[in-house]
């Protein structure tokens, strides 16, 4: 949720808080970090009430809360599947294994993460991934018809239990009319279920790269965190 949505639905918690709790909102790649930082003289009174307040303003935002610590959401994702013992891999395009580099920079992500593939090219997509050339040629490669059967296809070729796609145009050029610049899909699923969403990011190709590595992760948390695994 957006920085301004998240501060109207927490105006009256942030307009009652006492002079001594300030709330800070830091943006970043698509997520809002809320940091709470309290000041007095006894350091234990002073905790109790920063704890008081940190616990409200986690009921105000339960259902688009990632984590209550200070962690990246790769690390939030690590934990889920190592907990579970399940494991996953990514079919990048546009992303040309952003995504899997984020995961594995988490010291012992090999428990869960067990590799890539990077099918920028689409030959690469049609031959590993097995996704049929009838579905590039109908809706292209920037598709949910394409990211859907780059999850399935890389269900098979690691062998995991959870995959993640995505195919888009990160810029600064490619864009089309039906399909300009920053426009991502995303998939994310196992082998029953497939989740999809379309991201229309319009920043320059680094921090697109970044946003939509970010988006990824995230939909595969809410897919597990869903699933109540």
């Amino acid at each position: 949720m957006g920085e301004s949505f998240v501060a109207e639905r927490i105006k009256l918690f942030e307009e009652a808080l006492p002079a001594s709790i300030k709330l800070a909102y830091l943006p970043n790649f698509g997520l809002l970090k809320l940091r709470l930082t309290a000041m007095g003289k006894d350091k234990i009174s002073t905790a109790a009430l920063l704890s008081e307040h940190f616990h409200q303003l986690k009921e105000l935002l339960t259902d688009i809360a990632v984590i209550d610590e200070d962690i990246p959401i790769e690390q939030v994702v690590g934990r889920l599947l190592k907990t579970t013992g399940k494991t996953m891999g990514t079919a990048e395009s546009c992303t040309g294994g952003n995504i899997a580099h984020m995961l594995t920079s988490v010291p012992c992500s090999s428990a869960y993460f067990k590799g890539s593939i990077v099918s920028y090219a689409n030959e690469i997509k049609t031959s590993i991934l097995g996704v049929p050339a009838e579905v590039l040629q109908q809706y292209g490669a920037v598709s949910e018809e394409t990211v859907k059967a780059m999850v399935s296809g890389g269900l098979k070729a690691l062998g995991t239990d959870y995959m993640v796609a995505v195919s888009g145009i990160l810029g600064p050029d490619g864009g089309t009319m039906e399909k300009p610049v920053g426009t991502v899909w995303m998939a994310a699923g196992d082998g029953k279920e497939i989740v999809t969403i379309k991201h229309h990011f319009r920043y320059d190709r680094a921090r697109n790269t970044d946003m939509a590595s970010v988006a990824a992760i995230n939909l595969l948390r809410k897919l597990i965190s869903r699933q109540g695994l």
